[in-house]
C-alpha cells in the first residue's frame, strides 16, 4: 500500500486527537460518500484542502507528510541531547501519543460504526484501530491474542517505519510503537501495561515484535533479553508461565 504521493515519504499523524488538531475542514469524499467503509487508499483516507495547506485524514485527525531524513534527524537529534536516554523519551512519548489516541479512536468507531467498542468483537475494534495506521504508513501488523488470558499478548509489525528508515543497527529502534501500544491498550482496558521489542527489523529481523502486557512479565522479558535471550526463547519462557524469581 502507498503511503505517500512521492517517493521515500511515509505519513505521521499530528498529535491525533487533541482538541487543537481537530480540522475544521470537511473531508470531501467522506461528505460525499458518509458510509463508505474501503476508505483507506492514499486518494480515498486523506483530504487535501489546497487553500489552507491542510492534510486530514477520513477520521477528522490532521496530518503531516515527513520524510525518513526527518525520522532519522529526530532520533540522531535525541540520542546526541541525552544519550542513551533517548530510548526512555521516545517510549514515553509514544505512550502519551497511545493514550491520547485510545480516547480519539472509542469516539470516531462509536461514530462510525453506532456502537461502543465494547460492544463488538475486540478482534475487529483492534483492527479498526490499526487501518489507519497502515494508511498512514506505520506498516502491517499482526496481533497474537491467544495468551490473553494469562496477561500478555504478542504484536508483529511489518515494514516498521522508523526500522526500515534506519536500517540494520543491531538492535531495537521501535521504542515509539512499543510506547503507543502500551499507552493505547492501558487506555483501553483501563490498566497499566508495559511493552517492549523483543525483535526488530532494525536487528537483520524480517518484521518486528513486542511483546505487551503486565508489568512483571516485561520486566521479565527485559531482564531475559539483557542476558542475551532471543524473542523465541522469551515467548517459550512466558508461555511455559516463568517469571523472574
Amino acid at each position: 500500500m502507498a503511503v505517500s504521493s512521492e517517493p521515500g515519504m511515509s505519513n505521521l499523524d499530528y498529535e491525533s486527537g487533541s482538541a487543537h488538531n481537530k480540522s475544521t475542514s470537511v473531508h470531501g469524499i467522506k461528505q460525499r460518500h458518509p458510509q463508505r467503509r474501503n476508505h483507506y487508499g492514499l486518494n480515498n483516507f486523506f483530504g487535501h484542502d489546497n487553500q489552507s495547506g491542510i492534510v486530514t485524514d477520513w477520521n477528522s485527525g490532521r496530518n503531516i507528510f515527513i520524510t525518513e531524513d526527518f525520522v532519522i534527524g529526530l532520533i540522531t537529534g535525541l540520542e546526541e541531547e541525552v544519550g542513551g536516554a533517548s530510548t526512555v523519551v521516545m517510549y514515553n512519548i509514544g505512550i502519551e501519543w497511545g493514550q491520547r489516541d485510545a480516547d480519539f479512536f472509542q469516539q470516531w468507531f462509536k461514530q462510525e460504526y453506532d456502537r461502543d467498542i465494547r460492544q463488538t468483537s475486540l478482534t475487529f475494534a483492534l483492527e479498526a484501530w490499526w487501518w489507519p495506521f497502515t494508511a498512514q504508513g506505520w506498516g502491517n501488523w499482526e496481533l497474537d491474542l491467544s495468551e490473553q488470558k494469562n496477561g500478555f499478548m504478542f504484536i508483529n509489525i511489518f515494514d516498521s517505519a522508523v526500522a526500515r528508515t534506519l536500517g540494520d543497527v543491531g538492535k531495537p529502534v521501535c521504542h515509539l510503537y512499543a510506547g503507543m501500544f502500551a499507552g493505547f491498550f492501558s487506555g483501553i482496558v483501563k490498566k497499566t501495561l508495559s511493552c517492549i521489542e523483543i525483535q526488530c527489523y532494525a536487528m537483520g529481523e524480517t518484521y518486528c515484535k513486542f511483546l505487551l502486557g503486565k508489568t512483571e512479565r516485561i520486566d521479565a522479558a527485559t531482564f531475559w533479553q539483557n542476558e542475551g535471550a532471543t524473542a523465541r526463547d522469551i515467548e517459550k519462557r512466558l508461555r511455559n508461565g516463568e517469571l523472574l524469581p
